[in-house]
Protein backbone atom coordinates (compact mmCIF):
# COMPACT_ATOMS: atom_id res chain seq x y z
CA UNK A 1 0.00 0.00 0.00
CA UNK A 2 1.23 3.23 -0.78
CA UNK A 3 0.43 6.37 1.12
CA UNK A 4 -1.21 9.38 -1.13
CA UNK A 5 1.32 12.29 -0.93
CA UNK A 6 0.11 15.44 0.95
CA UNK A 7 2.93 17.60 -0.12
CA UNK A 8 1.43 21.25 -0.57
CA UNK A 9 2.23 23.07 -3.94
CA UNK A 10 4.86 26.17 -2.50
CA UNK A 11 5.33 24.74 1.03
CA UNK A 12 8.59 23.84 1.66
CA UNK A 13 9.22 20.82 3.63
CA UNK A 14 12.39 21.01 5.75
CA UNK A 15 12.05 19.03 9.29
CA UNK A 16 12.15 15.13 8.77
CA UNK A 17 10.50 12.35 11.30
CA UNK A 18 12.15 9.30 11.42
CA UNK A 19 10.36 5.74 12.79
CA UNK A 20 13.24 3.42 13.88
CA UNK A 21 12.52 0.27 13.90
CA UNK A 22 12.08 -1.21 9.92
CA UNK A 23 13.79 2.04 8.96
CA UNK A 24 16.64 3.11 10.85
CA UNK A 25 17.54 -0.50 13.15
CA UNK A 26 16.98 -3.92 11.77
CA UNK A 27 14.56 -5.25 14.62
CA UNK A 28 12.96 -8.64 14.25
CA UNK A 29 12.16 -11.25 17.03
CA UNK A 30 12.66 -14.12 14.40
CA UNK A 31 16.49 -13.69 14.77
CA UNK A 32 16.28 -14.62 18.26
CA UNK A 33 13.62 -17.30 17.83
CA UNK A 34 15.64 -19.16 14.84
CA UNK A 35 18.63 -19.90 16.97
CA UNK A 36 15.90 -20.65 20.39
CA UNK A 37 14.11 -22.89 18.17
CA UNK A 38 17.31 -24.65 16.51
CA UNK A 39 16.12 -23.20 12.81
CA UNK A 40 12.98 -24.94 13.08
CA UNK A 41 11.20 -21.88 10.69
CA UNK A 42 7.67 -23.60 11.43
CA UNK A 43 7.72 -23.63 15.49
CA UNK A 44 9.33 -19.99 15.07
CA UNK A 45 6.22 -18.94 13.21
CA UNK A 46 4.13 -20.89 15.56
CA UNK A 47 5.17 -19.11 18.69
CA UNK A 48 5.11 -15.63 17.32
CA UNK A 49 1.65 -16.68 16.03
CA UNK A 50 0.36 -17.79 19.22
CA UNK A 51 2.38 -17.00 22.47
CA UNK A 52 4.27 -13.97 21.88
CA UNK A 53 2.32 -12.43 19.24
CA UNK A 54 2.49 -9.09 17.64
CA UNK A 55 -0.16 -8.00 19.71
CA UNK A 56 1.24 -8.98 22.57
CA UNK A 57 4.40 -7.37 21.80
CA UNK A 58 2.37 -4.02 21.04
CA UNK A 59 0.80 -4.17 24.50
CA UNK A 60 4.35 -3.50 25.56
CA UNK A 61 4.95 -0.89 23.02
CA UNK A 62 1.95 0.76 24.87
CA UNK A 63 3.34 0.96 28.10
CA UNK A 64 2.55 -2.53 29.82
CA UNK A 65 6.00 -4.23 31.88
CA UNK A 66 7.70 -6.78 30.61
CA UNK A 67 6.58 -8.65 34.42
CA UNK A 68 3.20 -8.34 33.81
CA UNK A 69 3.45 -9.29 29.83
CA UNK A 70 5.56 -12.36 30.51
CA UNK A 71 2.92 -13.55 33.72
CA UNK A 72 -0.03 -12.79 31.09
CA UNK A 73 1.88 -14.93 28.63
CA UNK A 74 2.67 -17.79 31.02
CA UNK A 75 -0.78 -17.90 32.13
CA UNK A 76 -1.62 -19.31 28.74
CA UNK A 77 1.31 -21.15 27.74
CA UNK A 78 3.27 -22.10 31.11
CA UNK A 79 5.25 -24.79 29.38
CA UNK A 80 6.45 -22.07 27.40
CA UNK A 81 7.80 -19.45 30.00
CA UNK A 82 11.52 -19.66 29.51
CA UNK A 83 11.27 -18.70 25.80
CA UNK A 84 8.80 -16.11 26.84
CA UNK A 85 11.25 -14.30 29.08
CA UNK A 86 13.71 -14.79 26.38
CA UNK A 87 11.80 -12.22 24.78
CA UNK A 88 13.15 -9.19 26.88
CA UNK A 89 16.40 -10.64 28.25
CA UNK A 90 17.77 -11.78 25.04
CA UNK A 91 16.17 -8.53 23.19
CA UNK A 92 19.51 -7.70 21.95
CA UNK A 93 19.42 -10.74 19.38
CA UNK A 94 16.31 -9.26 17.58
CA UNK A 95 18.34 -6.31 16.51
CA UNK A 96 21.53 -7.36 14.75
CA UNK A 97 22.21 -3.86 13.43
CA UNK A 98 21.57 -0.79 12.09
CA UNK A 99 20.10 -0.61 8.39
CA UNK A 100 23.28 1.14 7.02
CA UNK A 101 21.86 2.99 4.05
CA UNK A 102 19.32 4.83 6.06
CA UNK A 103 21.58 5.92 8.82
CA UNK A 104 23.89 7.31 6.02
CA UNK A 105 21.00 9.27 4.71
CA UNK A 106 20.11 10.53 8.54
CA UNK A 107 23.76 11.45 8.43
CA UNK A 108 23.48 13.50 5.28
CA UNK A 109 20.42 15.61 6.61
CA UNK A 110 22.10 15.93 9.95
CA UNK A 111 25.10 17.91 7.67
CA UNK A 112 22.65 19.68 6.02
CA UNK A 113 21.46 20.47 9.23
CA UNK A 114 17.99 19.51 8.93
CA UNK A 115 15.73 19.24 11.71
CA UNK A 116 15.44 15.26 12.92
CA UNK A 117 13.31 14.04 15.27
CA UNK A 118 11.92 9.94 16.12
CA UNK A 119 8.82 8.70 16.65
CA UNK A 120 9.06 5.29 17.63
CA UNK A 121 6.93 2.37 18.53
CA UNK A 122 9.10 0.85 21.58
CA UNK A 123 9.15 -0.28 24.76
CA UNK A 124 10.70 1.91 27.41
CA UNK A 125 12.60 -0.97 28.90
CA UNK A 126 14.22 -2.03 25.94
CA UNK A 127 14.75 0.78 24.16
CA UNK A 128 16.74 2.00 27.24
CA UNK A 129 19.67 0.98 26.25
CA UNK A 130 19.49 1.06 22.50
CA UNK A 131 21.08 4.68 22.92
CA UNK A 132 24.66 2.90 24.01
CA UNK A 133 24.29 0.79 20.82
CA UNK A 134 23.74 3.12 17.99
CA UNK A 135 25.24 6.60 18.62
CA UNK A 136 23.28 8.20 15.60
CA UNK A 137 20.55 8.07 17.86
CA UNK A 138 21.99 11.29 19.31
CA UNK A 139 22.04 13.04 16.12
CA UNK A 140 18.14 13.68 16.95
CA UNK A 141 16.67 16.99 18.19
CA UNK A 142 14.40 14.83 19.84
CA UNK A 143 12.74 11.41 20.30
CA UNK A 144 9.39 10.34 21.33
CA UNK A 145 9.18 6.42 22.90
CA UNK A 146 5.37 5.04 22.70
CA UNK A 147 6.43 2.74 25.92
CA UNK A 148 7.13 6.00 27.59
CA UNK A 149 4.14 7.65 26.81
CA UNK A 150 1.88 5.06 26.68
CA UNK A 151 0.59 6.00 23.53
CA UNK A 152 1.38 4.08 20.44
CA UNK A 153 1.23 4.90 16.98
CA UNK A 154 -0.91 5.21 14.78
CA UNK A 155 -3.06 6.96 17.64
CA UNK A 156 -2.94 10.61 17.04
CA UNK A 157 -2.24 11.32 20.05
CA UNK A 158 1.58 10.15 20.38
CA UNK A 159 2.06 12.71 17.16
CA UNK A 160 0.49 15.44 18.95
CA UNK A 161 2.87 14.79 21.47
CA UNK A 162 5.93 14.90 19.36
CA UNK A 163 4.36 18.29 17.89
CA UNK A 164 3.86 20.35 20.80
CA UNK A 165 6.74 19.24 22.62
CA UNK A 166 9.22 19.97 20.17
CA UNK A 167 7.54 23.16 18.37
CA UNK A 168 7.38 21.02 14.86
CA UNK A 169 4.93 22.91 12.20
CA UNK A 170 2.79 19.95 10.78
CA UNK A 171 2.90 21.76 7.49
CA UNK A 172 7.16 21.60 7.13
CA UNK A 173 7.27 18.13 8.31
CA UNK A 174 7.92 14.52 6.37
CA UNK A 175 7.31 11.05 8.44
CA UNK A 176 8.93 8.08 7.35
CA UNK A 177 7.27 4.93 8.28
CA UNK A 178 7.80 1.26 7.52
CA UNK A 179 4.22 0.44 8.29
CA UNK A 180 1.82 2.09 5.90
CA UNK A 181 -1.10 2.71 8.82
CA UNK A 182 1.83 5.00 10.58
CA UNK A 183 2.35 6.87 7.54
CA UNK A 184 -0.93 7.76 6.81
CA UNK A 185 -1.66 8.76 10.34
CA UNK A 186 1.00 11.27 10.37
CA UNK A 187 -0.31 12.64 7.00
CA UNK A 188 -4.32 12.85 8.36
CA UNK A 189 -2.12 15.93 10.99
CA UNK A 190 -0.73 17.19 7.52
CA UNK A 191 2.54 15.83 7.81
CA UNK A 192 3.58 14.44 4.55
CA UNK A 193 4.01 10.90 4.53
CA UNK A 194 6.71 8.62 3.31
CA UNK A 195 5.69 4.73 3.43
CA UNK A 196 9.82 3.36 4.05
CA UNK A 197 10.25 0.44 1.80
CA UNK A 198 14.31 0.57 1.55
CA UNK A 199 16.87 3.29 1.36
CA UNK A 200 17.12 3.86 -2.24
CA UNK A 201 13.35 4.32 -2.32
CA UNK A 202 13.41 6.82 0.96
CA UNK A 203 16.54 8.82 -1.06
CA UNK A 204 14.41 9.35 -4.36
CA UNK A 205 11.47 10.86 -2.45
CA UNK A 206 13.77 12.76 0.00
CA UNK A 207 15.13 14.22 -3.72
CA UNK A 208 12.04 14.86 -4.95
CA UNK A 209 11.12 17.18 -1.60
CA UNK A 210 14.82 19.26 -2.17
CA UNK A 211 16.13 17.33 1.55
CA UNK A 212 18.57 15.97 -0.40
Amino acid sequence: MRVAMNNTPGRRRDTVIFDLGGVLIDWDPRYLYRRLFNGDEAAVEHFLANVCTGEWNRQQDAGRPFAEAEAEAAGRHPDKLELIQAWARNFHEMIPSAIDGTVAILDELRRRRVPLYALTNWSAETFAIQPSRFEFLAWFDGIVVSGQEKLIKPDARIFQVLLDRYGIDPARAVFIDDVAANAAAGAALGIHPIHFTGPDQLRRELEVLSLL
